[in-house]
């Protein structure tokens, strides 16, 4: 991945010059190669044979043995569970880990992913950890763009920003990594993977690889049927379900985006929806878009709150059908 090239060099220069932070966030967009970063940096610090200039882990020594069969007792990994939250319990169990002595390297490393996933107890007692540090600990906290931090934690750490590759890298590195194996999806579904990974590659290798674009394809079907007013409510909710929520609140704000995309003008970066927002952009005002993409963002933000998916799906799908012409005049 060399778009994480420039971070890695900015750190190991930081390693380099004894300036080495005993707390990083890590910034950037889901699937934009964050947790990698940080698993490249671990490595790094608990390699017995790292010297001055090395930005990369020798991969011979008993550290980096250790690390590379996921065994490395001084390297932990700390994310969210099924509550899509990271607990409290998990952040005592890190404060823990932060205070004990390394067992085989000269340092502990913690990782935390997705630390925008705290929930409030979980954060203070984070900050705790962060306003006393061990002198022997180095933590990594990873953050998704839009998602927020406590300020008390955010200005506490050195912050690490990944940024979206250009266009050319994220295709040419994709190509490369699917390429090696048979069966690698065609330069089209390439491309729309990652346009829907809104350019970053890890993302839209995954998408690849899971499947996603076969149900991303009957979910845009059973939309279309429904804004046509062919099927039910119900029958469109059941064609997003194997997306999960998450996926689908991204697919409907990458709609709702092109909505207001082409009602400025523009054209619509999907292809798959362009006839359906060409058509409700000749006959909507723009300030309905914007509403669109709010009402998603709340449905995003509820996430968080163990609100039904389901529900929130079909009060969404609800709000598109009612962007049709002869639905606005049944309801005003």
């Amino acid at each position: 991945m060399p778009w994480l090239t420039p971070v890695l060099e900015h750190f190991g220069q930081a390693l380099d010059q004894g300036r080495l932070p005993h707390a990083s966030l890590v910034t950037g967009e889901r699937g934009v190669g964050k947790r990698q970063l940080a698993e490249r940096i671990a490595a790094l610090l608990v390699c017995d044979r790292r010297t001055p200039g090395m930005r990369a882990p020798c991969g011979e020594c008993r550290q980096c043995q250790l690390r590379a069969g996921e065994s490395h007792p001084d390297i932990r990994l700390y994310q969210p569970e099924k509550s899509r939250m990271i607990r409290i319990d998990q952040v005592r169990s890190l404060s823990q880990f932060a205070v004990a002595s390394p067992q085989v390297a000269g340092v502990k490393v913690a990782i935390v992913h997705r630390a925008d996933q705290l929930n409030i107890n979980a954060a203070n007692a984070l900050l705790k950890t962060l306003e006393e540090p061990a002198s022997d600990v180095v933590l990594l906290l990873l953050q998704e763009t839009g998602r927020p931090v406590l300020p008390t934690i955010r200005s506490r750490c050195r912050i690490l920003p990944v940024a979206i590759p250009p266009a050319e890298e994220a295709t040419a590195w994709l190509a490369t990594e699917l390429n090696t194996s048979e069966g690698a999806p065609d330069p089209e579904r390439q491309a729309l993977a990652l346009y829907l990974a809104g350019g970053a590659p890890r993302l839209a290798m995954e998408l690849l690889e899971s499947g996603f674009l076969d149900q991303r394809d009957a979910a845009l079907d059973a939309f279309r049927q429904f804004m046509k007013g062919a099927i039910t409510v119900a029958m469109t909710a059941r064609a997003f379900r194997d997306l999960g929520h998450e996926a689908t609140l991204n697919l409907m704000e990458g709609w709702a985006n092109d909505l207001a995309r082409v009602m400025a003008g523009g054209l619509a970066r999907d292809p798959g929806i362009a006839e359906v927002v060409r058509y409700l952009a000749q006959s909507n005002p723009p300030w309905r878009a914007q509403q669109l993409v709010d009402a998603i963002r709340d449905s995003r933000r509820a996430l968080v709150n163990n609100v039904n998916p389901e529900l929130e799906t079909d009060r969404l799908l609800i709000q598109w059908r009612g962007l049709m012409p002869g639905r606005r005049r049944s309801a005003g």
